[in-house]
């Protein structure tokens, strides 16, 4: 049977869609291999929210472009939202390729290699978006003891510096019963924690009964045998409810832990963006989500720069950042997409001075997770093990304040053997560079 490559970028959405893929792919008896070399066909499933991204997708499919002019790979097929967004521009530019293929034509992947396989005519495959398979088997690309959860599908918020809604559609809450189903196969696979992504995790049901339903899911899956954490991401701040945040403070299994983008602090700027609240507003939300949970870690992420921001709005975006005392932050200088309102914004800033204000809010920001870091020293940490370093002689995990492959690692030493995905008690004694070091007393 042929060989299938497979590369996967983007969002950890994104990598759930390339895992249905490789499922449907694996079950017609394909071989999904690691390494590209002698692979009949080469699948890269692309991300393009911002420029960054656009071109880590580009380099990435001219790496395979060149091992296909080696004879090392076969075809190349190019998925996800690069290909949704550029069809045409990817042929013409790069027509090495094979096949591109909207997120709409995921579910019809086998059908697509088998034809590639058959014949030497190219393919352009785009049906309607939003036949995009939202169930169905996952071969897991994380380890095994983790995976995301993808509960809903596209994004109606509508803000002006993003693309995702024209890429995706708008915001689809899959049906309650179709995302236990998958959990429950999940938990029987041995994931321990669960992932829960969206575009806005928090609107979870908002569009099949007109309010928020994240806590009642939540609720049920926390029933679910095997699990043991459930981490929440992308949840946006008009739509944390006190529900929620109740059932943080009181279910063992749902992390004290909140990833919230709120994007700026100055009120016009997030005006512009067309996201609501203030600095204001928001520094007393964050107040009262420590009020209902104290050790809670908030993860944010910011943009700045953003058209028209003047020195004072900035100024303010750097106050916002001190004052919150963030447990994670990433701020990123903003990236004018085409296709969207804030592209043809006027008063757009340079290209320096928008990485320049997104290095120094980094900057106030590593000072504030070194202090959040030591907070923990003289404390136990219940962490996943993730690993083992025989050059250290030691453990890697997560503590719970820690979602994989975004934050900080836990190294600890024991005498005691322990597995991939074990959840142990370290005791925290230092931390280096961020990171967290300890022992199993």
């Amino acid at each position: 049977m042929s060989k299938i490559g497979f590369i996967s970028l983007g969002c950890p959405k994104n990598q759930v869609d390339g895992e249905r893929m490789l499922a449907k792919l694996g079950f017609e008896g394909f071989e999904i291999g690691d390494d590209l070399d002698g692979a009949d066909v080469v699948i890269v499933n692309t991300c393009a929210f911002i420029e960054e991204a656009k071109k880590e997708a580009i380099e990435n499919i001219l790496d395979v472009v060149s091992m296909k002019e080696d004879g090392m790979v076969g075809k190349i097929v190019v998925t996800g939202c690069l290909a949704q967004r550029y069809k045409e521009e990817l042929m013409q530019e790069i027509p090495e390729v094979d096949a591109v293929c909207g997120i709409g034509a995921n579910g019809d992947i086998v059908q697509i290699v088998n034809t590639l396989l058959q014949t030497e005519e190219k393919a352009e495959v785009f049906p309607n978006k939003t036949l995009l398979p939202e169930t169905g088997d996952r071969m897991l690309t994380t380890p095994s003891h983790w995976a995301y959860l993808k509960i809903a599908e596209g994004c109606s918020n509508g803000c002006s510096y993003c693309i995702i809604p024209k890429l995706r559609g708008p915001y689809r809450s899959r049906p309650q019963d179709d995302i236990l189903y998958e959990a429950k196969k999940l938990a029987a696979g041995g994931v321990k924690e669960l992932i829960l992504v969206a575009q806005d995790t928090a609107r979870y049901g908002e569009d099949l009964t007109g309010k928020p339903q994240l806590a009642a899911l939540i609720r049920e899956l926390a029933k679910l045998d095997g699990i043991r954490w459930i981490r929440l991401l992308y949840c946006y701040p008009e739509r944390i409810t006190d529900e929620l945040l109740e059932l943080m403070a009181t279910e063992p299994k749902l992390l004290h832990y909140l990833d919230i983008p709120f994007q700026h602090a100055d009120e016009t700027v997030l005006k512009a963006m067309g996201r609501p609240g203030s600095g204001k507003e928001y520094l007393e939300f964050i107040k009262k989500i420590r009020r209902w949970v104290p050790d809670v870690t908030i993860r944010t992420s910011l943009i700045a720069g953003f058209p028209g921001e003047t020195e004072e709005q900035f100024n303010a975006l750097s106050e916002f950042v001190k004052e919150a005392k963030f447990d994670r932050m990433g701020c990123f200088a903003y990236s004018q997409e085409e296709g969207t309102l804030a592209c043809n914004l006027p008063n757009q800033l340079d290209e320096q001075t928008k990485i320049d204000r997104a290095d120094i809010i980094n900057q106030q920001q590593a000072i504030i997770t070194e202090m959040s870091s030591a907070d923990k020293i003289g404390t136990y940490q219940d962490v996943i093990v993730e690993g083992y370093d025989s050059y250290t002689d030691s453990y890697i995990g997560r503590s719970t304040a820690d979602a994989p492959e975004i934050d900080r690692d836990v190294k600890f030493t024991t005498r005691k053997t322990f597995d991939d995905g074990d959840i142990v008690s370290v005791y925290i004694f230092d931390e280096i560079d961020g990171d967290l070091l300890g022992e199993v007393l």
